[in-house]
């Protein structure tokens, strides 16, 4: 069971909740309702999200969804792998592992939940977070890219602080999405659309452009403009129109850190939700990812098709686009399906489509008379897609696994377990190249090595006995973690309530009518069983 919240931190969460409200702007829904969403054009829809919600916090969302993750997202993606490459000339496993590790920030996301949740600073929970983020990722993108001979492990560990900066402001700028979500309910699917939107197209703009600007201006040059993204961040800090919580009790912050900690612990023992969380990792780590020989592979000018980089950056934009046609197809067609169907299908077309990958290599497609241009960008496309196909059910997943309460922070412990899969497959696919001796020049094993990883990735079809048997409209949670501990303790101080007045009844009745009181009594238990068995059953 997990443990009660003291009365004085249900107290705290109650003000500071009615301080938020109190700030929020009058009717929100009122304007909502006299322009309906679904007329707006873009340009009025953007307007109507800055008047209702501030525009500060739309700023914010741009900044961190399409900026820092979406377009920087993109250009790092391009420039680290031509600087573990050229400028750093380690060999593909190396490579592999570094990337590998520059996602650990993002494994500790309930860290960064938990923080901006429970500890604010200067009285602000979001201000300082995203300034932090800001301040630290400026710093690491400087680093790498003006040193002139930094030792790799300095540069892994400047590409890991500049992950960690993009993922402090991806959990803050989640909390005040959720926050806003709280205050402004009908429009949290707008903000959901606004997120999502941002991140698309920030993410096809940065890899449009990152293979001309390492053209350009060389993989430390284009790092370099990557200060640019965290400075915005900063900004969105200063300008965040937040609600300061004054004489905040900061000596009851461990208490709320053991009461989320607690919760969550409980939750992951129940096995409607650790058997699922196997899976997905299990899922995960099995799909070995061999993404750096491939790249590897690309760009020599011998054994493979010597792509360019703005050919580079244009094949991985073309695979942004074949993961937005995966979130439509499952949207339209997947989305009403049982989760292990779901699965399965996708799992098995992972495995298929990871075939395209070995007629590359084999250069079997130019005796069908295919280009290797064309039949690179058709592979990249396709496995983007089944990529995201078997990634949204995996989310939606993820997102029923979250008791009441702490949702936001259990969520982020879900994606961490998820990137700590990503992260062994990385790593197995790492070692996989170095055993198969898979150099910065020696290619030919890079057949086996699709293979094997196509034949791995059958594997989790034997593990999806761990998945719910349910549709994706379904609830997962066992009922006692869907209710609040703050809704137990109000029942339970309405019960007390009630008892005391029928101890209070019962004691003004004579001895004459103390028989007929007892009957009226029990009359009245028989029909509050009544009553709770009705909603058990509704339930």
């Amino acid at each position: 069971m997990s443990p009660q919240p003291s009365p004085c931190l249900a107290e705290d969460k109650e003000r500071e909740t009615n301080v938020l409200i109190e700030a929020a702007p009058v009717s929100p829904a009122k304007a909502v309702e006299e322009a309906p969403r679904g007329q707006l054009s873009p340009a009025a829809w953007f307007r109507m999200l800055a008047k209702e919600l501030h525009w500060s916090f739309v700023f914010g969302v741009v900044a961190t969804y399409g900026i820092s993750q979406g377009l920087g997202g993109g250009i790092n993606r391009v420039a680290s792998d031509y600087y573990w490459k050229d400028v750093q000339r380690v060999q593909p496993s190396v490579a592999q592992v570094y990337q590998g590790i520059t996602s650990i920030p993002w494994m500790i996301k309930p860290i960064w939940g938990l923080l901006t949740d429970v500890l604010p600073i200067a009285g602000y929970r979001r201000r300082p977070y995203f300034i932090l983020a800001g301040f630290i990722g400026v710093f690491a993108m400087l680093i790498i890219s003006l040193h002139g001979k930094l030792h790799a492990l300095f540069a892994l560990l400047a590409l890991m602080t500049g992950s960690a900066s993009v993922a402090i402001a991806d959990v803050t700028i989640d909390a005040c999405v959720a926050e806003n979500s709280i205050i402004y309910p009908n429009l949290a699917a707008d903000m959901m659309s606004l997120t999502g939107f941002c991140s698309s197209v920030g993410g096809l703009f940065g890899f449009s452009i990152s293979g001309f600007l390492v053209h350009a201006i060389g993989s430390k040059g284009a790092l370099g403009l990557l200060t640019i993204p965290p400075a915005l961040v900063i900004l969105a800090g200063l300008l965040l129109n937040e609600v300061r919580i004054p004489n905040f009790p900061y000596e009851q912050a461990h208490k709320k850190f053991a009461e989320a900690s607690g919760k969550m612990l409980t939750t992951l023992k129940c096995p409607e939700v650790w058997r699922p969380c196997v899976y997905m990792y299990m899922s995960l780590a099995l799909s070995v990812d061999i993404q750096e020989g491939m790249f590897y592979w690309y760009t020599d000018p011998g054994a493979g098709p010597s792509f360019s980089e703005g050919f580079i950056g244009f094949m991985f934009a073309v695979g942004s686009v074949g993961s937005l046609v995966g979130v439509i197809l499952y949207q339209n067609i997947l989305k009403d399906h049982p989760f292990r169907n779901v699965l399965f299908l996708s799992q098995l077309l992972l495995s298929l489509s990871g075939m395209l990958d070995l007629i590359l290599v084999l250069r079997l497609n130019l005796k069908m008379g295919i280009p290797d241009y064309y039949f690179a960008v058709i592979d990249e496309g396709v496995s983007k897609m089944i990529n995201r196909i078997k990634w949204m059910p995996l989310l939606v997943l993820s997102s029923k696994l979250c008791p009441t309460g702490i949702e936001g922070t259990f969520f982020a412990l879900l994606m961490s377990i998820d990137n700590i899969g990503s992260l062994s497959g990385a790593w197995a696919g790492g070692l996989l190249l170095h055993l198969l001796n898979i150099t910065r020049t020696e290619f030919k094993n890079l057949w086996a090595a699709i293979i094997i990883r196509n034949a791995m990735r059958l594997l989790p079809l034997a593990l999806l006995f761990l998945v719910p048997r349910s549709d994706q409209n379904s609830t997962l949670l066992p009922s006692d973690l869907l209710i609040d501990d703050d809704d137990d303790r109000e029942a339970q101080q309405t019960e007390n309530v009630e008892l005391t007045s029928v101890d209070v009844d019962r004691s003004s009745c004579s001895d004459k009518s103390l028989k007929e009181c007892k009957g009226q009594e029990d009359h009245g238990t028989e029909h509050d069983d009544d009553e709770a068995s009705l909603l058990a059953n509704r339930g």
